[in-house]
């Protein structure tokens, strides 16, 4: 998959979870870190993704 069709499924997946994601913890799991994951970097690498 290329950049440009993860994107669009990304965006695709924000459309139908927008209305249940009340927290920002549950934010940053379905939508922050799987766009951030597109972009190329290793999120579970702290030395490319600092966690908060």
């Amino acid at each position: 998959m290329d950049f440009k069709d993860s994107i669009i499924q990304l965006s695709e997946r924000a459309s139908k979870l927008k209305e249940s994601l009340s927290t920002e913890e549950a934010t940053k799991t379905a939508l922050i870190l799987p766009f951030i994951q597109a972009l190329g970097y290793d999120i579970f690498n702290p030395l490319e993704v600092i966690p908060e």
